[in-house]
């Protein structure tokens, strides 16, 4: 069991020296801020995803409207439908 812990994560003593270097380079006072900032940048990016996603559905449905079966035209209808296609 505790040779999966890795998968999940940084814990234990590696999370205490990402924090120590974390304030050695960022100081005590700005770190709060750059996590305020980090997750208001992912908010952005989710939300700008989610936008995409829902365009590209719509695009996806809209191509996907089924065709009209042209063994049912008359032969009118079938050149008239040719030359719309053309």
């Amino acid at each position: 069991m505790s040779g999966l812990l890795p998968l999940f994560g940084p814990v234990g003593p590696e999370m205490l020296i990402i924090l120590l270097v974390l304030v050695l380079l960022f100081g005590a006072n700005k770190i709060p801020k750059l996590a305020r900032s980090t997750g208001e940048a992912m908010g952005e990016f989710k939300k700008g995803r989610e936008e995409i996603e829902k365009e590209l559905n719509e695009a996806a449905d809209t191509e996907a409207d089924p065709v009209e079966d042209v063994s049912e035209l008359d032969d009118e209808e079938l050149e008239t439908e040719r030359e719309s296609t053309n």
